[in-house]
């Protein structure tokens, strides 16, 4: 399960990618309707999925889809600054996507073995 959610659940780099292209849109003046943010969002959501396990290459899809709204591309160098750090909230929101489905799916196809997750959180808590 985790490598078929390392390819498509992307939550972080989507939310990323919407919410910094909207920022730069607000930034330089442009009102965005909400056909546009729509278009926008899908496109995010389909280019993310193209994302490599590449430190930063959230920025570079998102350079690559601004266009299509006709978001100025000028407006990244607002955000490479802090593009890092918010690279690792990124990561980690995508990590936990991947568990919650893994976990969630075990539970419907009624593989979760509930006594040994017991066992595994008494497990951490004596080890702490």
């Amino acid at each position: 399960m985790i490598p078929i959610g390392y390819s498509f659940n992307l939550d972080g780099s989507t939310l990323y990618q919407s919410i910094a292209a909207i920022f730069i849109a607000q930034l330089y003046g442009i009102d965005l309707s909400m056909t546009q943010q729509i278009i926008l969002v899908l496109t995010l959501m389909i280019t993310s999925k193209g994302i490599a396990g590449v430190p930063g290459v959230s920025f570079v899809v998102l350079l690559a889809t601004l266009g299509s709204v006709g978001i100025p591309l000028e407006g990244l160098a607002f955000i490479a600054g802090i593009d890092r750090i918010l690279d690792m909230a990124r990561t980690v929101l995508n990590v936990i996507g991947n568990s919650l489905a893994v976990l969630v799916i075990s539970k419907w196809e009624g593989q979760f073995d509930a006594e040994k997750q017991k066992n595994y959180a008494v497990e951490l808590k004596e080890a702490a």
